[in-house]
């Protein structure tokens, strides 16, 4: 048979091609990392609920979750696209 001739690569195509090449699972990561922020919020506001009813929280608790929501807020932060990254 006879070989069919090569079009041309679509240049969108190609260049979120080249993106994922040089990034690659960012849409994967990102979910993770809002993930982990949501949980780490989600924490922080049932730590504040409780401690508003009179519960005692620990402040080694709140300092953990005011952590991972920093850490991984800024973990989401960095991993974003940025105007004229290649």
């Amino acid at each position: 048979m006879a070989e069919q001739p090569r079009r041309p690569l679509d240049p969108e195509l190609k260049e979120r091609l080249l993106q994922e090449a040089r990034t690659p699972w960012r849409s994967l990561r990102r979910a993770v990392w809002f993930a982990l922020v949501a949980s780490a919020g989600l924490g922080l506001a049932t730590m504040s609920m409780r401690a508003s009813a009179g519960e005692g929280v620990p402040s080694t608790d709140w300092l953990i979750q005011l952590g991972a929501l920093v850490l991984f807020g800024s973990l989401l932060w960095f991993d974003r696209n940025r105007l004229g990254d290649p």
